[in-house]
């Protein structure tokens, strides 16, 4: 008989890892010439970390931090709601009311992973979706350098 519980482990994002995503979110930013908002939530949707650079749009605090929710708790690249099936008509169309209208349909909120696993996301907001994405890409890169480097090279 297969042993089953009560409880289990949810891995999550630590903090330090929170603010290395917003460290490389905010490098690129600085290479694009562009101010963002940059929040981080850990894999339980609750923000970790945020960050609003000095010229980064005050309209887009939340949608920084709702495009994060969105990418962990739906652990897929809030890009992928793009398209005819979010349209009025499409099968998905309303999905972006749901959860209290935090739902964003907007590129620019990316799952971090570690072994696989969801452990949170990064939002950012401010610029394009493509400039969202270019920035919150950058982010979870600095996460997966970090995490290389701990685990040292596959052999």
């Amino acid at each position: 008989m297969a042993s089953t519980s009560a409880t289990r482990q949810l891995p999550t994002l630590s903090l330090d890892a929170a603010k290395m995503a917003a460290e490389g979110a905010q490098e690129k930013a600085r290479q694009m010439g562009i101010d963002f908002n940059i929040a981080l939530v850990d894999s339980t949707l609750h923000l970790l970390h945020f960050t609003r650079m000095p010229n980064a749009k005050l309209t887009s605090i939340q949608i920084a931090i709702d495009k994060a929710f969105t990418a962990a708790g739906h652990r897929a690249p809030t890009s992928t709601y793009q398209g005819k099936n979010f349209l009025p008509g499409g099968p998905a169309y309303g999905i972006h009311n749901s959860n209290g209208g935090r739902f964003m349909l907007i590129g620019g909120g990316i799952p971090i992973t570690v072994d696989g696993v969801v452990v949170g996301a990064i939002g950012v907001s401010t610029g394009t979706p493509a400039q969202d994405i270019e920035c919150a890409t950058a982010g979870v890169e600095a996460v997966e350098r970090f995490v290389q480097r701990k685990q040292g090279p596959k052999l």
